[in-house]
């Protein structure tokens, strides 16, 4: 009882220093710093998407590690004073009300895990919208960006998200115009990142636009960064796992593939999104995969139908389908050509290995 009365107080105590100390010195919120941003923590929200964004403002807001909010500062809003758990356990307080969107360079929603039903109250997605109306930029870090679809913020803008989350996104919002082929997308007012480490480039790039290169050069290099990707940099995944792949564009293409398992791309198209010729394509494949671009596409829907198997009760009807297979015959031929058992057998045998004791000595 007495550890939790005190908890209690220790927060209340630590809130109510942050709060003093964003407002320092006298000077109104909205003249403080050249860089505002004002954080939105998703329910479950990803600790070290927040974590990275705003350690680079305090890094670029003074010189060496001295954290002096001189250039940048921030809030983390809330409209209530609860804490806001983290998708790893640890709990964040608000550090001010839903202040004027006006006051803040910048609104930045973190999100989180993707299956809370209810990210963010009604009070704080009408905050958004109000943002939106009077122009303030608003910024989806991490799964932020289906926060902001969800919301009606990103309808007719483009978005970036994770490679990880690709799919889902395009399922739940066709509507919207999304890429994993990049880091993050600045499409007018919004800006959409694809979170992990990608959110260091952000912030940085933004202290940079706002602060100044010495600033940017501070936050990365205390934060043991070489250098800030730009935008378009992709974001780094091999869907072949451990066959290295040194061609970016052979990386594009199967990044382009694998966002494109269930509703097949030609190769043509695959090769007009690199802008090279369907030639050029099939020789790269060749010189470095030793291996055809349509022979790769087959290995990787075969690998995502495996996981598939593998890993949920599905209907081989719908892993065929899932996998661009037209019927369940062709899935299962192709399936054991490329593994030497069939789904259903490969599922009782995975089920046996899963629930066989372990043996000890």
């Amino acid at each position: 009882m007495g550890t939790s009365t005190g908890s209690v107080r220790n927060s209340a105590t630590l809130r109510t220093a942050l709060t003093e100390t964003s407002a320092a010195d006298g000077k109104p919120l909205k003249d403080k710093g050249v860089l505002r941003v004002g954080f939105i923590l998703a329910r479950s929200f990803t600790l070290s998407a927040f974590s990275l964004f705003v350690d680079a403002l305090r890094l670029g807001s003074d010189v060496e590690d001295k954290s002096g909010r001189v250039n940048c500062d921030w809030e983390v809003l809330g409209s209530t004073r609860n804490f806001v758990m983290s998708s790893c356990g640890i709990q964040v307080a608000p550090t001010a009300p839903l202040r004027p969107p006006t006051e803040f360079s910048y609104i930045a929603v973190v999100g989180g895990r993707l299956n809370v039903a209810e990210p963010l109250d009604r009070e704080t997605t009408d905050y958004l919208h109000r943002a939106a109306r009077a122009g303030v930029p608003i910024i989806g870090v991490c799964t932020g960006s289906f926060v902001l679809a969800e919301s009606g913020v990103l309808d007719g803008h483009s978005a970036c998200v994770s490679w990880l989350h690709h799919n889902e996104f395009r399922g739940r919002f066709p509507a919207i115009e999304v890429t994993s082929n990049r880091i993050f997308v600045e499409d007018r007012n919004i800006i959409t990142c694809a979170g992990g480490s990608s959110v260091a480039d952000l912030a940085t790039y933004l202290i940079r636009k706002h602060v100044g290169e010495d600033a940017e050069r501070n936050a990365l290099e205390i934060m043991q960064i070489t250098r800030r990707r730009e935008a378009s940099e992709m974001q780094p995944r091999n869907p072949l796992g451990p066959v290295p792949v040194q061609d970016k564009r052979i990386s594009l293409a199967l990044m382009v593939m694998e966002q494109h398992l269930e509703d097949l791309i030609g190769i043509d198209d695959v090769a007009n999104v690199l802008g090279i010729s369907r030639r050029q394509l099939e020789r790269l494949f060749q010189n470095e995969l030793g291996a055809t671009p349509i022979s790769v596409y087959l290995k990787l829907r075969l690998d995502a139908a495996m996981r598939l198997v593998a890993s949920t009760e599905k209907p081989l009807i719908e892993i065929a389908l899932e996998t661009g297979f037209e019927n369940v015959s062709h899935f299962i031929r192709k399936f054991r050509k490329a593994f030497s058992i069939t789904p259903a057998a490969a599922r009782k045998q995975l089920a046996a290995a899963r629930s066989a004791p372990s043996r000890k000595g």
